[in-house]
């Protein structure tokens, strides 16, 4: 028993400095000289870490949505920066959020002790949402991004997230039963097989709560390349009706 307490506090403490804050760095040296589409914020941590999150507001706003990207990217990158600049045109004011990140040897399970800190980014991004008199705020995450959402999702006790989006998620989906808004599980019929095995099992777990649902994008692959206007579709589809039919006197501020 003491040896797995030790594993578990070494998993938990010991591994969160391996943070690669350089990289994080990096990518917003990268993102910042190129920024045509909203602006630039930082958010600060209890570590005092500041994170890069880019704002993009939509005018007038329906709502708001979290963009958690994949593993080790950026808040720009590609299909990130396609989901953050599409939704605010379709009325949807995006956060996409620096998640944290390692080396580009990190593989997925060397990424378990990074949640504590995706969480906490999570929260922060909601608060700034919050903040600017949101209400309708969903996140809409991929990949590992959507694997740390999940993580966020049952350990927070905040209510402020209404809507979860899930794209290609990876490492399954964990306690389903403490999630109890409404999700949309989206991957492509080409994904990486990770992201597509367990989907029947997904869906059972997702359409016990009202108002989810489960869509498969022929010929998708992993980052739905020359799929975006479809999938930003799919996503403002889910968010209008899980917002505004079932409460259409809500709205974004």
């Amino acid at each position: 028993m003491r040896t797995i307490v030790a594993v578990v506090l070494m998993i938990l403490f010991v591994p969160a400095a391996a943070q690669d804050y350089e990289r994080e760095q990096r990518w917003a040296d990268q993102t910042l000289p190129t920024l045509l589409v909203g602006k630039a914020e930082w958010l600060q941590q209890k570590n005092g870490h500041r994170f890069l999150a880019l704002y993009t507001e939509a005018k007038p706003a329906r709502g708001a949505a979290i963009i958690a990207h994949g593993r080790g990217w950026g808040p720009d990158f590609e299909l990130y920066g396609s989901l953050r600049t599409k939704l605010a045109d379709a009325g949807y004011t995006t956060l996409s959020i620096q998640l944290p990140v390692l080396g580009g040897s990190g593989k997925l399970g060397d990424y378990i002790p990074l949640y504590p800190d995706a969480r906490e980014r999570f929260q922060l991004a909601a608060d700034f949402l919050k903040s600017r008199g949101y209400r309708n705020i969903a996140i809409v995450s991929h990949s590992l991004g959507a694997t740390m959402a999940n993580q966020y999702l049952i350990a927070t006790e905040d209510r402020t997230v209404g809507a979860w989006v899930f794209i290609g998620i990876i490492n399954g989906l964990e306690e389903m039963f403490r999630i109890r808004i409404p999700v949309l599980d989206v991957f492509g019929s080409k994904d990486w097989e990770i992201a597509r095995l367990g989907a029947d099992e997904r869906r059972r777990q997702i359409m016990k709560v009202k108002d989810s649902e489960q869509v498969i994008v022929p010929g998708a692959q992993h980052f739905f390349e020359g799929k975006e206007d479809e999938l930003a579709g799919i996503v403002v589809k889910f968010l209008d009706r899980v917002f505004h039919q079932r409460n259409p006197a809500s709205a974004g501020p």
